[in-house]
């Protein structure tokens, strides 16, 4: 079957209505805009105001001709007027038949789009290797990894990075604390290897070691580079890495920042940035001055005094890079990376680079009592935050379901934990600020994704019944018996989702995909109450239900699947 979309073909059918209505009053010219009309207006608007301009009348005059003369087409069965908008009404058994056909057939398929042709790369996360990632660093790769899966989803070929900093003198102290681990192990038990090289860096031989393998580094010395490396890679595993992959994100690509010092980039971006017009020099570290460029009064230093390159001038290699992989590129970035993502930018633009990347900034999470800092221990890491919230959903569980067995509830609790805390971050827009709160975080009720992952174990939970009643066939099923609004809501619901995710991947914005999922699922959980499937006395209605049911557990399935939450058969 081929992918398509319910919606996008009664507003097809709409358009071309419109096409022959407009030719024939002489509107030829006009550019036509489809919209939502509100609940009782009916499914699809045109406003008239853009074609009052093309024909020197008031838009409530165009909008009832235009009502006057069309002929509707296939699925559309009224237009009416109201005011400057022609409202479109769609038959709702039609919509009902082509919607369960497109979802039914379609299945994990359903929403997604034809490839687009267009390669992405989408950079988030890119923490600093040396620290575990705390909950203020994890809207990073929530907000990366569901934007990745919805463009993915939108027709995208998408390949998301993490940026792996090898190169400062964090993972250098770290690198040092490895290597002095075996001959002269610390006396503190508690210290970790980047605090062991901290600690050391305070004794002149460590200093100076530390200094020497910075500069080994920043020429490009293939051996200082590959212990850097594979020691920065060996402690993310054992924390970040494993920290994502706990939160169902997975990095398609770990790009290290030392490639591009050891294959020439970066020494070829700071010739070209010294050789432009724009570049100066203060006692022998040069810069450029960002106001004429972007209005910013601020100095862009790319080289220190003595020559080395700072983090802006790599990524500017990195960016050259990535042009050369992809059509377009997306940084999910800390509201703290604003000046350092302008030098990029303006870099890219001395360079010649007609393009630079799209930049989704991201505030921070702060606490009750403030903002978060390591410093100051003033910061929950999102492990301990992963670990709390299992416990509290396995507590949640039990409440529920205390005849479960010990390693479904686990299971489940686990599936809980997660979808909690990826929906709470995720279901915020990027820009605003979250103070984190664990009875927010991990509410199990109302607005959450256990409220969605509980309307999917519903209509699992009566699917299996209907299969164990040996009901499980209801492919012959007759779109014309639903009559009942709360059907029709809920398939005129799932019809949107399509558009949603296109929506969604248009505006960048996976927050509006949260909204969506938990208005299906409370559209859902009305339809159960509304409308009974299991209980209904008449065959055929009931076969009718269990279709919808089925194609209902399927648009949940899949708007969890791209917020990257798991779908629970049972709760």
């Amino acid at each position: 079957m081929k992918k398509y979309d319910p919606l996008k073909i009664c507003k097809e059918e709409v358009i071309n209505s419109l096409d022959s209505a407009l030719k024939g009053l002489g509107y030829n010219e006009a550019e036509l805009k489809l919209e939502t009309p509100p609940e009782e207006k009916g499914d699809i608007a045109l406003s008239c105001f853009a074609l009052a301009k093309v024909a020197k009348k008031a838009p409530q005059e165009i909008a009832q001709e235009i009502a006057g003369t069309i002929v509707l087409k296939g699925n559309i069965e009224k237009c009416e007027n109201d005011g400057p908008y022609v409202n479109f009404y769609i038959n709702k058994q039609k919509l009902a038949e082509i919607t369960l056909e497109a979802v039914l057939g379609l299945g994990d398929d359903y929403g997604e789009s034809q490839p687009i042709g267009k390669k992405i790369i989408l950079e988030h996360t890119s923490a600093n290797p040396t620290d575990k990632l705390h909950i203020g660093r994890a809207r990073n790769p929530i907000i990366g990894d569901t934007l990745a899966r919805i463009l993915k989803k939108a027709g995208f070929d998408v390949e998301t990075q993490f940026y792996v900093d090898d190169m400062g003198k964090q993972a250098v102290t770290l690198s040092y604390g490895i290597k002095m681990w075996d001959t002269k192990p610390p006396d503190d038990d508690s210290l970790g290897p980047y605090q062991y090289g901290s600690k050391l860096s305070n004794t002149s031989s460590g200093a100076e070691a530390i200094k020497d393998m910075l500069q080994k580094l920043e020429k490009g010395d293939p051996e200082t580079s590959e212990k850097v490396r594979k020691d920065t890679k060996m402690v993310m595993d054992k924390d970040i890495t494993l920290s994502l992959s706990k939160i169902n994100v997975e990095v398609d690509r770990y790009v290290h920042e030392s490639q591009f010092v050891q294959d020439g980039s970066v020494e070829k971006v700071i010739d070209a940035l010294k050789k432009s017009n724009y570049c100066e020099n203060e006692e022998g570290a040069f810069y450029i001055d960002l106001e004429p460029l972007s209005g910013k009064k601020a100095k862009f230093f790319f080289t220190r005094s003595d020559g080395t390159s700072l983090y802006a001038t790599r990524d500017i290699a990195y960016h050259l890079w990535k042009f050369e992989h992809c059509d377009e590129a997306i940084n999910i970035l800390g509201e703290d990376h604003k000046l350092e993502s302008e030098q990029v930018k303006v870099g890219l633009k001395i360079l010649d680079l007609d393009k630079s990347p799209e930049v989704i900034f991201y505030s921070f999470v702060s606490l009750p009592e403030g903002r978060m800092s390591t410093r100051k221990g003033r910061v929950v890491f999102l492990d301990d935050l992963i670990a709390e919230a299992v416990e509290r959903a396995k507590n949640e569980v039990i409440k529920r379901r205390e005849d479960l067995p010990e390693q479904d509830i686990q299971e489940i609790a686990k599936m809980v934990a997660i979808g909690a805390i990826r929906y709470n971050i995720v279901g915020v827009q990027p820009e605003k600020k979250i103070v984190f709160k664990w009875e927010e975080a991990l509410n199990f009720e109302g607005n959450s994704a256990p409220f969605i992952q509980y309307a999917y174990a519903r209509a699992s939970s009566i699917l299996k019944k209907a299969e164990e009643l040996g009901l499980k066939e209801y492919d012959d099923y007759d779109p014309s018996l639903l009559d009942h609004p709360s059907e029709f809501n809920l398939i005129k619901e799932m019809a949107r989702f399509p558009e949603t995710i296109a929506e969604c991947a248009k505006r960048r914005s996976p927050h509006l995909l949260a909204a969506y999922s938990f208005g299906f699922a409370s559209m859902f959980n009305q339809f159960y109450r509304d409308c009974p499937v299991l209980g209904c006395d008449d065959d055929a209605i009931r076969i009718v239900r269990l279709a919808l049911v089925a194609a209902a557990k399927t648009v949940l399935h899949n708007s969890l699947f791209c917020l990257g939450i798991e779908a629970p058969q049972k709760m």
